[in-house]
């Protein structure tokens, strides 16, 4: 069974960036390293890892990627600096 990840960048922009991969560490030194140059991140550094969660089922990461990526997270980061309580 390979565990699978889903992970949230904070980009040196304040812009976010949302990912699948399998193996984490080596991700984030991609990121870090601009591996991929035409990459978003690559652009962006440095990134912070602010968010990951391990899935055993790759199809299951993938789905909440792709539901995160739904998401507005610049207004739930300034929903939650007004309201800290909320999450």
């Amino acid at each position: 069974m390979q565990i699978s990840f889903v992970y949230i960048l904070k980009c040196a922009d304040n812009s976010y960036y949302t990912g699948v991969t399998s193996n984490l560490n080596q991700r984030m030194y991609q990121h870090d390293a601009a591996f991929y140059p035409d990459c978003y991140t690559a652009s962006r550094r440095p990134v912070e890892l602010v968010f990951y969660a391990e899935f055993t089922n790759i199809g299951f990461a993938i789905d909440k990627e792709k539901q995160i990526k739904k998401v507005d997270l610049l207004s739930l980061e300034d929903a939650k600096k007004r309201k800290p309580n909320l999450f």
